[in-house]
């Protein structure tokens, strides 16, 4: 009998010790190199407002660690507050999905030194920001060179850097239509088609849609990527 109150209490703790390890689907450790005291938030959009998800408090440390719950894969945000500013330079962008993620950054440039791992999605999406940096600067060259073209009356010269801004464009909206499509299989593809082209003509966003796997279709962004799609083909 003593021996199977002992074996009973034994179980009890390891499936208690197994609750605690295994709290949330969503693993997310983190450094920051430098910070000795501020507080982090980790936050999700909903309805065009940051919600928080978790607040960590560092005091005396650099490193954190928070566990969450995780439905879909989505962008999730984390923030820093240093308590002497709120710029949007301590908000660092990641494409959450379920598993473990490490954010390494430092306090000093907290945006720009950022580096994820452990997620395929943000990997994905740093890849396709990568590429579409380009389209971004060289429209601001060209807005520079029309607006110089403007200030000395040259019109004619406006109107062709004009025309080269919206062949730019074009080429940006089918780069990112032709890289959701192949990447079907991953949630950031239904993202980029609402975060990066929403006012393309529907057909594309209904063929990027359409190509989206199972999988994808019924997670957080393909099931807004769907309703999106619908709403603007009956408004037609």
């Amino acid at each position: 009998m003593k021996k199977s109150i002992i074996a009973f209490v034994t179980l009890a703790l390891l499936v208690s010790c197994n609750k605690t390890e295994t709290t949330g689907n969503l693993h997310i450790t983190g450094n920051i190199k430098g910070l000795k005291k501020g507080t982090l938030y980790i936050q999700r959009i909903v309805d065009t407002t940051l919600v928080v998800l978790d607040s960590i408090t560092l005091d005396g440390t650099s490193t954190f660690k928070s566990d969450l719950d995780l439905k879909s894969p989505e962008m999730l945000y984390l923030s820093l507050d240093r308590g002497t500013t709120n710029s949007l330079d301590n908000n660092i962008s990641f494409f959450a999905e379920p598993g473990n993620i490490t954010i390494e950054t430092t306090l000093d440039h907290y945006l720009a030194d950022a580096k994820v791992t452990g997620s395929k999605n943000n990997e994905i999406f740093e890849e396709y920001k990568k590429i579409n940096m380009g389209f971004t600067d060289k429209n601001l060259t060209m807005l520079e060179q029309r607006f110089k073209a403007i200030k000395i009356q040259n019109l004619k010269a406006a109107d062709s850097i004009s025309a080269l801004q919206d062949a730019n464009i074009k080429r940006k909206y089918l780069f990112a239509t032709n890289f959701a499509l192949n990447n079907r299989d991953y949630e950031v593809a239904p993202y980029i088609a609402l975060s990066e082209i929403y006012d393309i003509n529907v057909k594309y966003l209904d063929t990027i849609q359409k190509a989206m796997s199972p999988k994808v279709a019924q997670s957080l962004y393909g099931k807004k990527l769907t309703e999106y799609v619908s709403k603007v083909k009956s408004q037609k």
